[in-house]
């Protein structure tokens, strides 16, 4: 009974975002800085098959498309290109809330592999709200030519995450990109990402936090972010979670830290 609920609940929460998952066996999140190549790696993947449009309420586009693989029909949905998830935009809000609320049953981060480190905050950021996050290092091919290595599979232990590498222009990888989404999208590979730590001070009034909105949360996130996003000072993801979730985060708000 509580997994029918559930799914009925993720549906109408997904319809909210113009994702319904009706005609598609899973659902799908790209993500990325702009100027990662997140574009390409959708059109490669989608080719034909997409819709473009307005997230509901806003004058910010969408872009969705859909791919077979294995048997199965992927929708793809791709989010606006940010540098981070903290509500400072439209477009931030848009990406943070869709990956909160409607539950993709994955995420893709691409990265550009010529800077990697500049777009790791973005995933260390989606990784504390979902585990189920794939990394795409994209332009592997331009790092190689400029004489920078990255190697994969240290970086995959240490992000705890699947990282697979790919050349979006010319198709190099995103067939095992798209064996990896499934995998974690299936649940045949649980990512255990990287999870970090703060100071001693800020990791007492996280933990403070977390037992008051736990119980008002009820499993639908993940009380840390929550945590850390209200000790930011964020107002924004206090209106989102009433208004997902249908849950009062009035208590919750007193009992921040001053």
């Amino acid at each position: 009974m509580f997994r029918h609920d559930l799914a009925n609940q993720r549906g109408v929460l997904r319809d909210g975002f113009r994702a319904s998952s009706a005609n598609a066996d899973y659902i799908v999140a790209l993500a990325g800085n702009p100027n990662t190549g997140k574009s390409t790696v959708f059109n490669h993947l989608t080719g034909l098959n997409q819709h473009t449009g307005n997230w509901a309420g806003k004058t910010v586009a969408q872009a969705t498309g859909t791919y077979a693989h294995n048997g199965k029909r992927v929708l793809l949905v791709d989010l606006p290109g940010t540098y981070s998830l903290l509500s400072r935009s439209p477009e931030e809000e848009i990406a943070r809330d869709f990956i909160c609320f409607a539950d993709p049953d994955a995420t893709v981060v691409v990265t550009d592999a010529t800077c990697l480190q500049r777009h790791l905050n973005l995933v260390l950021q989606v990784i504390e709200m979902t585990p189920r996050v794939v990394v795409c290092l994209n332009l592997i091919d331009e790092a190689k030519r400029k004489g920078i290595e990255v190697d994969c599979a240290r970086l995959s232990e240490r992000l705890g995450i699947p990282v697979v590498p790919t050349a979006a222009r010319n198709g190099y990888g995103l067939e095992r990109l798209k064996d990896c989404v499934e995998a974690v999208a299936t649940g045949q590979l649980s990512p255990s990402p990287l999870e970090v730590r703060y100071p001693p001070t800020i990791e007492r009034q996280i933990e403070a936090i977390e037992r008051e909105i736990a119980p008002v949360l009820s499993g639908k996130l993940k009380p840390r972010w929550v945590a850390l996003r209200l000790l930011d000072g964020d107002p924004s993801i206090v209106k989102s979670i009433e208004r997902h979730l249908g849950v009062r985060m009035l208590d919750a708000r007193k009992k921040v830290p001053a």
